[in-house]
């Protein structure tokens, strides 16, 4: 048999392609939940803007965080290797905190 007869089927990733847009979850602190529909190799960066808008929160007062790390304005849904339906955490930024 040649190799051309031995070809593996493309799998569903392949199909798909690696921009396919994923649905992206954003739960605040208060459970407060909002839905994003963004491709694979768009910046986080129009996501993180679009949620602050969206809340009415200035961007630097605010922290995104995915799988407990936090999610910089260059991040990509691929580069984190983000799938279809993940959450990012948001927090907002706390100064200060300690008194003795």
């Amino acid at each position: 048999m040649s190799e051309e007869d031995q070809q593996v089927p493309p799998t569903e990733e392949d199909v798909k392609g690696d921009n396919t847009p994923i649905n992206v979850k954003v739960v605040s602190s208060s459970g407060e939940e909002v839905f994003f529909k963004i491709k694979r190799s768009t910046p986080l960066r129009k996501l993180l803007g679009a949620y602050a808008n969206k809340v009415g929160k200035q961007e630097h007062t605010i922290r995104f965080l995915y799988d407990g790390a936090r999610v910089a304005q260059t991040d990509t849904p691929k580069s984190l290797e983000m799938e279809d339906n993940d959450t990012i955490d948001v927090m907002v930024e706390q100064v200060g905190g300690y008194s003795p």
